[in-house]
């Protein structure tokens, strides 16, 4: 990119309920899409299993295949329709005979730019909260995933993910400047850590961490937290949703990540030979 300055990035995070309904869940994501897209928004970003109820019984009835699906094709016309860059939250993804927690990642074109399949499953069982086994209805991704855009760079990993530092200082040691996690964490793991890990993640990395969660749907049998959030590479919070259903905007100044890079050169003074992690 140079030493030139770059404008702001102007992204919009959708904070949206989910329901049992696949098509109901996608009309409410494609009117916020738009949204935000309307308010100037030139990067949008979904929750995880925005189109999906968040138990295990119902994932491989939910997951679609790529290319086909009728929400993966939702999003990319959405995104080439409102000319922008889309994260699509995450869904569950069907590859050969096997379901991932995938984030799809598309362009302006509505081409495929990239996708996520969670690598860390979400196994807890918490007293007092929630027990939870991914591992039993998805299999774990492999792979970190960076996208290269005319925006910025941008990491992309799904919720579990981020309680995994060495996964965020990978994809920031291959150019990433934004860090985004969709994400549905509960009413017990949130209000703990929600925001201590986006603040981490963002302080130990110096770029900005956005996390995008699900709004609260008191009915459901999971609950998540919401409080969708935005933080910028010295940890402070440049925007914040509650437990609403919501679109909160920010902006993502990549200046402001090259200046704390330069004064606070912390990849520069990495040790790796001293702590290799086996």
């Amino acid at each position: 990119m140079g030493d030139e300055l770059r404008a702001p990035l102007k992204i919009g995070i959708c904070q949206m309920p989910v329901t049992e309904d696949k098509d109901i869940n996608n009309a409410k994501a494609r009117s916020m899409l738009r949204e935000a897209a309307e308010q100037g928004s030139q990067l949008v970003i979904l929750p995880e299993m925005f189109n999906c109820p968040y138990k295990t019984s119902v994932f491989q009835k939910f997951a679609e295949q790529y290319p086909g699906g009728k929400t993966i094709a939702m999003l990319s016309e959405v995104a080439r329709q409102e000319q922008i860059y889309l994260v699509g939250g995450s869904i569950p993804e069907l590859e050969d005979g096997v379901i991932y927690n995938t984030s799809f990642i598309f362009g302006p074109g509505g081409e495929l730019l990239g996708k996520h399949q969670k690598i860390h499953l979400f196994d807890a069982d918490i007293e007092d909260g929630p027990c939870f086994q991914e591992s039993k209805a998805l299999g774990a991704g492999s792979k970190a995933t960076v996208v290269e855009t005319p925006l910025g760079t941008i990491g992309v990993c799904v919720c579990y993910d981020i309680r995994f530092p060495e996964l965020s200082r990978s994809m920031v040691l291959r150019g990433a400047e934004l860090i985004i996690i969709p994400a549905a964490f509960n009413m017990t793991t949130g209000p703990a850590h929600w925001e201590l890990l986006l603040k981490a993640r963002a302080v130990d990395n110096q770029a900005y961490v956005v996390g995008a969660g699900q709004a609260p749907n008191e009915q459901a049998c999971y609950i998540c937290y919401g409080h969708s959030a935005v933080v910028d590479p010295w940890g402070r919070i440049t925007a914040r949703a509650g437990g609403e259903e919501t679109i909160i905007y920010a902006d993502i100044d990549f200046d402001l990540v090259a200046k704390i890079r330069r004064e606070l050169p912390l990849l520069k003074h990495r040790r790796p030979d001293l702590y290799q992690i086996k």
